[in-house]
């Protein structure tokens, strides 16, 4: 939302307009869902989020039999984080200075104590993927090289106004982007082979590269010797 762009999920405590739900916000947007074909490419058109991640609009209708699900495939799909040494949890008993409601005899409710749990310290690896055909103007969303832009600086600012209690502001941050762009639509070199180059260059103590020359990889097309050799980009 901070580039200008619209999006379809929004929580409700970090809304940039008026509506409650997903339906509301495409009623709003008066899109119609009697042609899923025209329904996918307006709804692409329209939402960044629905174009990068894709989105399922499982809707019921009036009466029987005439509910919708249409389905949207996005070409982004970023992995769940890992952290590449163990972590140590601390478990902490926190007590509340009042109680939520007045109590008969005065004494402290059993809602005011509790346990938090944290991380002391992680270094997090994730990695993501475009997928060029389900990105296509013909057979996909319409996500342009405009939008992967976009999502770079996301990334790159992933922690920025996102503070809460479980992340208090500059506790976390992304220490480095690595953005590997292929020469074909196929890819040159299977994802598999990249995220491996990453994986094990990695100071776990820092999150900084080690060595940056190891993250170019080298692949042979039309009998001649290539490279694919990555965009790194400082955390904000």
């Amino acid at each position: 939302m901070q580039t200008g762009e619209a999006i379809l999920v929004q929580s409700l405590d970090n809304s940039a307009d008026e509506h409650q739900s997903i339906k509301s916000r495409i009623d709003g947007a008066k899109l119609e869902m009697k042609d899923a074909s025209k329904f996918k490419k307006e709804a692409c058109a329209h939402w960044y989020d629905v174009r990068a991640f894709g989105q399922i609009f499982p809707f019921k209708g009036k009466s029987k039999g005439e509910g919708v699900s249409i389905p949207v495939r996005g070409p982004v799909t970023i992995q769940t984080a890992f952290s590449l040494e163990p972590v140590s949890i601390t478990s902490t008993q926190i007590t509340k200075s009042t109680n939520l409601e007045d109590t008969k005899d005065g004494k402290r409710g059993s809602d005011t104590m509790g346990m938090k749990h944290r991380v002391d310290f992680g270094t997090y690896v994730f990695y993501g993927s475009i997928n060029s055909q389900l990105a296509s103007d013909e057979t996909g969303t319409g996500f342009s090289d405009a939008d992967a832009e976009k999502l770079k600086e996301a990334l790159r600012a992933l922690f920025e106004n996102d503070a809460s209690s479980a992340r208090p502001e500059g506790s976390m941050e992304v220490v480095n982007l690595i953005w590997w762009k292929h020469s074909c639509a196929s890819g040159d070199i299977s994802s598999a082979k990249v995220h491996r180059t990453l994986h094990d260059n990695v100071d776990p103590k820092t999150g900084e590269i080690r060595d940056t020359s190891k993250l170019t990889l080298h692949y042979k097309k039309d009998d001649r010797e290539q490279q694919l050799e990555p965009e790194i980009i400082a955390g904000f």
